[in-house]
């Protein structure tokens, strides 16, 4: 990327370095300009609502719409974390976003691409001259990092001037995309609980719980802006990462300079290089080089256990013995079935080390040594290595995992059943709920009327339909309105309503008794 004055009239909106104050590596900044492409610069050319302007009853005013996450039985995913309403509004929808230039480029792209005259080329400058290109909508949402039970209402979507109704259902395409950065927050979470279940309950703490899933999903995403929006949304329950771009846009559009962290670590190109009969050399480099502060070494180019038993253990024993916590050895498997070739591991790592036992009677490694399991990392497979290690009698202390696709790729709009739906309209000075309700599948009813969300009398949270809730007792927040961001969010502020409650750590203990202390918060700050 050239790299030019901000005020270099030769440069593009698609090639502008991003200029961040705070950091010191600004080449580094510049690859959130890589994923920053414009979307022909707003959404003008939405193609499926393209038509729906000349499909509305006459004389309509009001299109009233919401968003959920359908309840679904038998799903793994009871609630969701809600999360990336902020960027998609202040990238795309924020600010005089119609310009007769976009009107003009649209207006010419659907007559070729319908080849009839079907774009609503008087409707758009309406908005440009009565609106100055800003968009007379309103959006109520609950705050981003919340987390709240499937099946509610999440933001609602409305038109602010009657003129412009077709306004609301317009933007749905590009507001259904909160699917991606809501699942991939919820993941992230439920990964979380797991790991706070058997840390907890084998080291009587959680302690490090942050940083024991780190982001390895840059390179498996489709592409850079999907690396940006889910590496961010993880980054609302940890801060171990190494997916850059998630970083950058936690920086540009949650206020948080530096929301993750990572260590050196080598790959196998760094390993093989040195060719299969110096394996040990090149082990030696990377302690050499990174002789302060931990360090992860892929160990599996060849012979996992052999590289554990007799380099690390045997040859460079000395070596890794020399080190201490803050400058601790992190030896990752990277193939083979997870759970057997982690356990194989850390009892060579015992043989060859010792261990001691906590608080909890649970076996640790020296404090100089620990393991990364990065491969074949997923939900289901992380509890199953925990459980084993726990039955093994190891604490989860001695663990950290890497996931890559199944934390960022590996998910779609069906993971939640994320729906956008009209439950509301106005025509001739008269409103009237709608809704849907399909014979064949009960499943995709929706919503009617205006809604509202509160908590019930008994704590917990419900959606009251038309129009029945009360204004005092409604947790939607006016977010966005008549192309004014209404409220920003910072990530700290997200960290807070996302952190994990006991509750959400105990519940589902095995073989453990559970105390539960409801409403009493055990990470993250009061």
């Amino acid at each position: 990327m050239d790299e030019r004055p901000p005020d270099d009239p030769a440069e593009s909106k698609e090639d502008r370095a991003v200029y961040v104050p705070w950091v010191e590596n600004q080449a580094a900044v510049n690859l959130f300009g890589a994923y920053e492409l414009v979307v022909l610069d707003f959404c003008l050319f939405l193609l499926f609502q393209i038509t729906h302007y000349k499909q509305y009853p006459p004389n309509i005013s009001k299109i009233y719409s919401y968003f959920e996450c359908r309840r679904k039985k038998g799903s793994q995913f009871s609630e969701v974390v809600f999360f990336g309403l902020q960027y998609l509004l202040k990238k795309y929808l924020t600010g005089p976003v119609v310009t007769e230039e976009k009107i003009q480029e649209a207006k010419l792209f659907y007559q070729m691409h319908f080849k009839q005259a079907v774009f609503d080329e008087a409707g758009w400058r309406k908005v440009l001259e009565k609106h100055n290109g800003r968009l007379p909508i309103r959006i109520k949402a609950v705050p981003e990092g919340k987390i709240i039970p499937r099946g509610n209402v999440l933001f609602t979507v409305e038109n602010t001037d009657p003129n412009f109704y077709w306004l609301t259902n317009y933007i749905e395409t590009m507001l259904v995309q909160m699917w991606y950065p809501i699942t991939v927050a919820t993941v992230s979470r439920e990964f979380k609980k797991i790991l706070a279940k058997h840390l907890k309950a084998t080291s009587g703490s959680l302690e490090g719980l942050d940083q024991k899933l780190h982001d390895f999903g840059y390179r498996g995403v489709s592409s850079q802006e999907s690396a940006a929006l889910g590496g961010a949304a993880h980054l609302v329950n940890f801060c171990s990462t190494d997916t850059v771009a998630g970083l950058l846009m936690a920086q540009r559009y949650y206020g948080c300079p530096m929301a993750g962290f990572s260590i050196p670590a080598a790959e196998h190109s760094t390993i093989i290089s040195w060719g299969r009969s110096r394996e040990k050399e090149a082990f030696e480099r990377v302690l050499d080089q990174f002789s302060s502060g931990p360090v992860s070494v892929v160990s599996d180019s060849y012979d996992i256990f052999n590289a554990c038993k007799h380099i690390w253990g045997d040859k460079l024993k000395e070596r890794v013995m020399e080190r201490s916590q803050d400058s601790c050895l992190v030896i990752r498997p990277d193939s083979g079935d997870p759970a057997e070739t982690l356990i194989e591991v850390i009892k060579i790592l015992e043989e060859c080390f010792g261990s001691s036992l906590n608080s909890m009677g649970y076996k640790v490694l020296p404090s100089y040594l620990r393991i990364i399991q990065g491969d074949g990392i997923d939900l289901s497979s992380v509890e199953e290595i925990l459980e084993k290690l726990g039955d093994e009698g190891w604490s989860a202390e001695n663990v950290f995992f890497g996931c890559g696709s199944a934390l960022l790729q590996k998910l779609n709009r069906d993971t939640l059943s994320c729906a956008f739906k009209c439950s509301y309209v106005e025509a001739n000075g008269k409103g009237m709920d709608v809704y849907k309700q399909p014979v064949t599948d009960p499943s995709k009813g929706s919503k009617r009327g205006r809604l509202s969300l509160r908590r019930n009398p008994d704590g917990l949270l419900e959606t009251i339909e038309r129009g029945a809730g009360k204004p005092d007792e409604d947790l939607l927040v006016t977010v966005f309105e008549n192309g004014n961001l209404m409220i920003d969010y910072s990530l700290e502020d997200i960290r807070k309503n996302a952190r994990l409650r006991d509750d959400g750590v105990n519940a589902t203990l095995h073989n453990h008794e559970q105390h539960l202390l409801h409403n009493h918060i055990i990470n993250g700050i009061l």
